[in-house]
């Protein structure tokens, strides 16, 4: 994104939910779009569930990004957290957020044509993985590395979920 080049830093929750949405939240509209073939009011039904999910996923990558960007780039997105002082309570209220997002997101994921609904059900089930790894891993873990899910976990998050999808479990 072009504000990467001279924005750094985020004050406040408008500053990062706009730079959220036209990063990933957009993403998420343009896929529902195709998704559900252009059927307006379709579109409009699932719209803010959508957004929700691109908005979380970006969080889980700021969360799992922490040190990356902040060492590396001098980015710090989340505008109430110091990263020189990330604390166990910064990661709980960051990871409820992100849990509030991804449960509106499952509601509308849930109701998508079934032509779309596998590969979404299972981007969103690596994502709650990678969430939950990360809310295993104490907070001054999460500065020093970059937390990530294991290529065996991949594995069998996508077994259970073409599971759980050929079974209209979804």
């Amino acid at each position: 994104m072009r504000i990467d080049l001279t924005k750094k830093t985020y004050t406040s929750q408008q500053e990062i939910d706009k730079y959220i949405y036209g990063s990933a939240d957009v993403v998420g509209l343009m896929c529902l779009k195709v998704f559900v073939n252009g059927d307006l009011n379709e579109y409009e039904r699932l719209k803010h569930s959508a957004i929700k999910l691109g908005s979380a996923f970006q969080k889980v990558n700021f969360l799992r990004d922490l040190k990356q960007d902040f060492e590396e780039l001098d980015r710090s997105y989340f505008p109430t957290v110091d990263p020189n002082n990330f604390t166990e309570n910064d990661k709980t209220e960051i990871i409820k957020e992100i849990k509030a997002d991804f449960e509106i997101a499952k509601e509308g994921l849930m109701q998508l044509p079934n032509e779309a609904k596998f590969g979404v059900f299972l981007a969103y089930k690596y994502y709650s993985q990678l969430l939950n790894t990360i809310a295993k891993t104490p907070a001054s873990i999460i500065k020093e590395k970059r937390i990530r899910v294991s290529n065996s976990k991949k594995i069998i998050l996508l077994f259970q979920s073409y599971i759980q999808f050929k079974l209209n479990l979804l």
